[in-house]
């Protein structure tokens, strides 16, 4: 009767609280306590329900589940079955980005996109120096084209401040034209983390940059105003590598693929016009008509090598020129001087260090090295005058 009675008439219940003894079972189902200063309540999530949600609640975490109560009379007690989970605050944030959006996209700041270079020989990458996204991006043109040259302007990504900085970044790609395209992103985040892309700073650098921006932030489900504002969006940083690295393989590709069809439109006119002197010749009479078919057929044969010859000579030439050139790009990768012995050294915000008078000594520093990073402090500081 209590089961009956209680699960009757406590069902759709929206309950926030913080949470406590979070217990993630085997099985795959959660077990924790939902609580206030002055009260308490079990809560219990299944599994077909968990795998749903996208990310995992810890102790303090304030949260807000729906579902119903349920009773397990075996030990007379009862608890609330959730079914749903969001983070408390979530919903006002996402109803202030929707209000946000649709004011941007009344001023008409979603249009007019500008055209992505199809193969940049230079690409601006904004994000944070030591977050996944720098990686991903690396690997990425490492891979598809290691003559790519990145630039790499570190910020702070989440938190107070990384608006400002992502905003003075982009305006300092523009200032200096630094590249003809910029990645502006970060890796996936909590709607909070996130926010930073959404901010109005942001969005007003994004839409005034003369330089095309791909905005890449978060994961494929995730989403900030940036996005939409951007001349490109894509799902990930990785995806946005592989929009803007022509890949090396590709190009040698075409040119081979324009060589072939070089050869047989050469080809093609030689049948025709072979095809058309042996058939003035079966109807010529006389010898001098003989004669006259049988040099030109020589002079033609003797063109035609010359022209095939000479076709050979310059694709081998240009595929050289190409050759030399990646060779080049790579010496020059900033990935190849660190595999060289050099590292590049930055203070624990990210900023990198150029001068010894930027650090002070007992400062913690970050050495990325060719192959991983170190963390480090400074025992010494010598000036150079």
């Amino acid at each position: 009767m209590l089961k009956q009675t209680l699960e009757s008439s406590f069902f759709g219940l929206s309950v926030e609280g913080e949470v406590s003894n979070f217990n993630a079972s085997s099985s795959g189902h959660w077990y924790f306590n939902l609580k206030d200063r002055d009260s308490m309540i079990s809560a219990t999530m299944w599994k077909n329900s968990v795998m749903r949600l996208g990310f995992v609640p810890k102790d303090g975490d304030k949260v807000i589940v729906n579902g119903s109560i349920s009773v397990y009379p075996p030990r007379g007690t009862y608890q609330i079955n959730c079914v749903s989970m969001r983070l408390s605050g979530e919903g006002d944030i996402l109803a202030m980005l929707e209000e946000r959006k649709r004011r941007y996209a009344a001023m008409g700041w979603f249009e007019n996109k500008k055209a992505i270079p199809a193969r940049p020989e230079r690409v601006a990458v904004i994000t944070s120096a030591t977050g996944a996204a720098l990686h991903d991006i690396l690997q990425v043109t490492g891979r598809r084209n290691a003559g790519l040259d990145i630039i790499i302007l570190p910020a702070q990504v989440q938190g107070d401040g990384a608006a400002e900085q992502i905003a003075a970044r982009i305006e300092e790609v523009n200032m200096f034209a630094l590249a003809p395209v910029m990645i502006v992103g970060r890796g996936g985040g909590s709607v909070e983390d996130l926010l930073p892309f959404s901010d109005d700073l942001v969005i007003r650098a994004i839409h005034d940059s003369e330089v095309p921006v791909i905005s890449a932030v978060g994961h494929e489900v995730d989403w900030a105003i940036s996005d939409f504002v951007a001349d490109l969006r894509a799902p990930t940083p990785s995806a946005a590598a592989e929009l803007v690295c022509g890949s090396g393989m590709e190009q040698l590709e075409k040119v081979n693929s324009l060589k072939t069809a070089m050869f047989e439109t050469v080809r093609g006119k030689l049948r025709t016009v072979r095809t058309a002197l042996d058939g003035a010749g079966t109807r010529a009479s006389g010898r001098l008509v003989e004669n006259r078919i049988s040099n030109a057929r020589f002079a033609l044969d003797s063109h035609a090598r010359e022209l095939t010859s000479a076709v050979k000579a310059a694709l081998s030439e240009k595929h050289h020129i190409l050759t030399v050139q990646e060779n080049i790009l790579s010496l020059v990768n900033p990935k190849a001087v660190l595999d060289r012995g050099y590292a590049i050294v930055s203070t624990d915000d990210g900023h990198t260090v150029r001068d010894s008078r930027e650090v002070e000594k007992g400062q913690n520093i970050r050495i990325r090295l060719g192959r991983g990073k170190v963390g480090a402090q400074v025992t010494e500081v010598e000036n150079e005058v």
